[in-house]
């Protein structure tokens, strides 16, 4: 309750109740009203500059932690980019160059994504700029995944198909070592047995017992197994793809039919002395496209070095053939 004040009153001779206008009150109380939300409002400018409510607390910790995963997702994908470099290195100078396939060019690797602006949608926010390039990261690493996937199958095939070429090559000795009497003739310029007249051998005659088994040097399918081909007597053809042909002659006989597949190493006959021989032997010979080539350099297969070395240097002899 408010202190009541007096004045003397020299008139009257007495004390007289100072009585406020209803003005004067009126003003005051607007004067301390509008001081009170001036302070007020200051109070309140000053906190919100720096006092952070737990709203804004709140806000800037998610700020932070989705800074933080932004920063943990480049060093995910600088770590997956080396790994993909890596792979892409290994893919160019190693599997494609085994595979005798054309390397991927860098611009094919690593090309971006032209045209129209894929992220106009992420543009106006506070950190437009960190998620623009994260995303134009992710986009292009995903695009060399995908490049370098493709890679991978073409690899694959390859894989397989040089696994298949390279089972197919007749590259194993028809006769083993441990059958075999001797490597009588090679390929080339040789005396006939018959004619003595020097002419082209076109195969590697093996001299073996009579029914001494003889093997498919390469997977194939048997094309041939009779005696219709003047000189051969008995004999077998297989066809390996890739241009490939074995042919196994003066058999005694057989031990597959024709249009059979064989694997290497399989016992297709047996040594004989028929058709255009003079002592049982095998006569071995090679096609490729159509075209007699040495064997002598198809047995890496089966041989040594050193037992290679020594057929090399009997093939060399320009000897009698016996067939």
């Amino acid at each position: 309750m408010s202190k009541v004040k007096y004045y003397y009153d020299k008139e009257s001779l007495s004390y007289r109740k100072i009585e406020r206008k209803k003005r004067t009150t009126f003003k005051y109380a607007t004067l301390f009203i509008l001081a009170a939300a001036f302070f007020a409002f200051i109070f309140v400018f000053i906190a919100s500059q720096y006092v952070e409510s737990p709203k804004e607390r709140a806000l800037k910790r998610e700020l932070q932690n989705t800074q933080l995963q932004f920063e943990l997702l480049n060093k995910k994908m600088e770590h997956a980019e080396a790994v993909l470099a890596n792979v892409a290195d290994r893919d160019n100078n190693i599997y494609r160059v085994y595979f005798e396939a054309n390397p991927i060019p860098d611009e094919q690797r690593k090309a971006g994504f032209g045209g129209i602006n894929r992220y106009k949608s992420l543009e106006g926010f506070d950190n437009s700029k960190l998620i623009i390039e994260s995303n134009k990261r992710l986009d292009i690493l995903q695009k060399q995944i995908v490049v370098q996937s493709k890679s991978l199958d073409e690899i694959a095939i390859l894989a397989e198909e040089k696994e298949k070429l390279l089972a197919a090559i007749p590259a194993i000795q028809p006769v083993s070592n441990e059958d075999l009497t001797r490597m009588a003739s090679g390929y080339g310029m040789r005396s006939d047995p018959f004619t003595k007249v020097r002419k082209m051998h076109w195969g590697m005659d093996f001299t073996a017992p009579r029914g001494t088994p003889v093997y498919a040097s390469g997977d194939g399918v048997v094309e041939r197994a009779d005696s219709n081909s003047s000189g051969y007597g008995k004999h077998i053809r297989i066809d390996h793809g890739y241009g490939y042909t074995s042919l196994y002659a003066h058999l005694y006989k057989y031990n597959v039919r024709k249009n059979q597949k064989v694997k290497r190493g399989d016992l297709i006959g047996f040594v004989g002395s028929t058709g255009r021989s003079e002592a049982p032997h095998l006569h071995y010979e090679i096609f490729k496209d159509g075209d007699r080539i040495n064997p002598i350099n198809f047995y890496y297969g089966s041989l040594t070095a050193e037992e290679f070395n020594k057929l090399l240097e009997h093939a060399s002899l320009e000897n009698q053939s016996l067939d």
